[in-house]
């Protein structure tokens, strides 16, 4: 798909850092996500599966905000659910939330690394986003949260599951049960955000930093430990160390792994092609 065809998104590439960058693009909404928002963020990621000149996603609210800085403050709910699907009928509220997280499952499988960059509100929908990525990156005037309590609703693209994971579950009950937003400086002493810093250049740079680390890895590294991290320690820690196996074994065949040893015998920098 090319980038016209994406309403909800724009995706850039940076070739010296060797990453992408997707950004949600409906600032007069505050980046509200629809359905069609979470699917084009997923298919413009997996048109770089395989590209071996983009080895890191930055996903994040775009730059050019009209209101307010937001990543994305949570669903956009003038939205229809989709076609067909009727509001008061649960099977069919179940199958549209079921839509949902085939995109918002996707994301998380990605097999390349992917950096949330927050810089302002984290909320609802938008949160559940930075808890399929792998890294987060926040300003200090961002805000994590569930909001979804005032309008007799809950966070059901994940929030419950995957944020009681990072977070632990009196801190997720605590959010979500009353709604609270909560600082990024608190998120980071938390441990789920992995870097802060001030809004503008300080971020800007920050976050161009750590995708280009990435970006400049070796790829077929950083998949294996993604799908040890992500998926093995879902399991029973005896199922989890044989993921490291396997993993190890799909590794040792990539070219990166000749290349970063001998560089490291050579005593010079490698330089990683990818896949």
């Amino acid at each position: 798909m090319s980038e016209d065809n994406y309403e909800h998104i724009k995706v850039e590439v940076n070739e010296e850092g060797k990453y992408a960058v997707i950004s949600l693009n409906r600032p007069d909404k505050l980046n509200a996500l629809q359905v069609q928002t979470v699917k084009e963020v997923s298919d413009a990621m997996y048109s770089f599966e395989l590209d071996p000149n983009v080895r890191c996603i930055v996903l994040r609210g775009t730059k050019d905000f009209t209101k307010k800085p937001a990543f994305s403050a949570g669903a956009d709910l003038s939205a229809s659910f989709g076609p067909g699907v009727k509001p008061n009928v649960p099977i069919h509220m179940s199958i549209a939330m079921d839509m949902r997280h085939r995109y918002y499952n996707l994301i998380e499988e990605f097999p390349k690394p992917v950096i949330a960059a927050v810089d302002g509100y984290a909320l609802g929908g938008g949160c559940e986003l930075t808890l399929v990525c792998d890294i987060v990156i926040a300003t200090k005037r961002s805000f994590f949260g569930f909001p979804e309590i005032a309008r007799g609703i809950f966070p059901a693209n994940g929030g419950t599951i995957r944020m009681a994971r990072h977070i632990g579950l009196a801190r997720t009950f605590k959010m979500i049960y009353f709604g609270e937003r909560v600082s990024a400086e608190q998120m980071y002493e938390w441990g789920y955000v992995s870097f802060i810093a001030e809004e503008g250049e300080e971020f800007e740079k920050l976050v161009a930093d750590k995708a280009t680390v990435l970006g400049n890895s070796a790829t077929t590294s950083l998949t294996v430990i993604k799908k040890c991290l992500k998926f093995g320690t879902e399991v029973p820690v005896s199922v989890g160390l044989q993921f490291e196996q396997l993993g190890f074994g799909v590794n040792s065949a990539a070219g990166d792994v000749k290349e970063g040893i001998t560089a490291f015998l050579r005593r010079k920098e490698p330089e990683y092609k990818g896949y």
